[in-house]
């Protein structure tokens, strides 16, 4: 589990074939004494393992199905990423609960300033929109960031200047992809009010139930 304050940056320095996965040899921009092997790092959103410590390098492995839903199947060396390392329950919960499990992929489509910060509009599939509402959390590259406005399309975030200097956001062109992990309570609320009754849960009373109609009546809706 992640907060999506990310840590620091790191460099991916090799990336070589691993049967059907990549193995990733990335060097951070801070030490790693007190990470171990095993340890889950956030490397720019997705939660991969550390096989290899060495200094203030790491090796990763990458998986097929990781490959292909994030940005990492098309990492190459010296490209910039962002890092953070798991939660420790003793840590402030400074930015949202991140589980670095990569929802999709979105697009920047265009980058503007607005006083001291940057607005940011992401494109993204509908299947990742529905996750967002306005004054919501999202995961960019593992950043943790508030949703101005969403639509089917698009989102877009405000950067303020300490975060556009210490993440690849503030680097990242129009045009660029970005991973995306949309909010997990929404998932969550989405497959618990929309999922048929168990099995032997049917004759239970009607009025226990929780779902759509329960919540519009409630106001939640």
């Amino acid at each position: 589990m992640f907060t999506g304050i990310i840590e620091g940056l790191g460099t991916i320095t090799a990336v070589r074939s691993s049967g059907q996965g990549r193995r990733l040899t990335i060097t951070a921009d801070f030490g790693l004494e007190q990470s171990r092997i095993g340890d889950s790092i956030a490397v720019s959103g997705a939660c991969l393992t550390a096989v290899v410590i060495a200094g203030s390098r790491f090796e990763v492995d990458v998986s097929p199905e990781t490959l292909e839903k994030t940005t990492l199947g098309s990492s190459k060396a010296g490209d910039r990423v962002n890092l953070e390392r798991a939660l420790r329950l003793s840590d402030r919960l400074d930015g949202h609960l991140v589980s670095g499990h990569i929802d999709g992929i979105g697009i920047i489509k265009e980058k503007r300033t607005q006083g001291n910060a940057t607005i940011v509009t992401f494109e993204v599939p509908e299947i990742l929109s529905r996750y967002m509402i306005r004054k919501g959390s999202v995961a960019v590259d593992g950043i943790s960031l508030t949703i101005n406005e969403c639509d089917e399309q698009r989102f877009e975030v405000s950067v303020i200047p300490h975060t556009a200097a210490v993440t690849t956001i503030g680097v990242k062109k129009d045009g660029e992809p970005v991973n995306i992990e949309t909010d997990m309570i929404g998932k969550y609320v989405e497959r618990f009010i929309t999922q048929p009754p168990r099995k032997g849960t049917e004759n239970q009373d009607a009025g226990s139930a929780i779902d759509l109609q329960f919540l519009a009546k409630k106001g939640f809706l």
